[in-house]
C-alpha cells in the first residue's frame, strides 16, 4: 500500500486536532476519526496521538509532484555535486535555486 502523502498527513493530523478538542473521550475521537477519514481504527488512534502533542494547527504545504527536465551529463554531475556538498536533496536544491530565480507575486 502506498505512504500517504505530507499534504495529506498534515491535513489528517489537524483533523485529528480539531476532533480531539470536541470529543468526549478517547473511544469516541477514535471512532469519529476512523468514520470521517474512511480509515482503520488503529490509523486513527496513531493519528490521535500525535495531534495530542500539537499545539497549534500543522501547516499545509504544497503537493509534491514529479517534473522531468533533460539537462546535459555536466550539469546533472554539477548539480548533484553541490547538493551533496550541502546536504540537500535535489528536489530541495532546485526548488530553492527556482524560488531564488523566478519572479515572486
Amino acid at each position: 500500500m502506498a505512504r500517504i502523502s505530507q499534504v495529506r498527513k498534515a491535513q489528517r493530523l489537524n483533523q485529528a486536532r480539531q476532533i480531539l478538542a470536541r470529543a468526549e473521550d478517547l473511544p469516541a475521537a477514535v471512532a469519529e476519526m476512523a468514520r470521517a477519514c474512511a480509515i482503520s481504527s488503529r490509523q486513527a488512534y496513531r493519528y490521535l496521538q500525535e495531534a495530542r502533542h500539537l499545539t497549534e494547527p500543522v501547516p499545509v504545504g504544497d503537493q509534491k509532484v514529479a517534473f522531468t527536465v533533460k539537462l546535459s551529463r555536466r550539469l546533472v554531475t554539477q548539480v548533484r555535486s553541490y547538493a551533496r556538498a550541502k546536504r540537500l536533496t535535489l528536489s530541495e536544491l532546485v526548488s530553492r535555486a527556482l524560488r531564488a530565480w523566478l519572479p515572486r507575486g
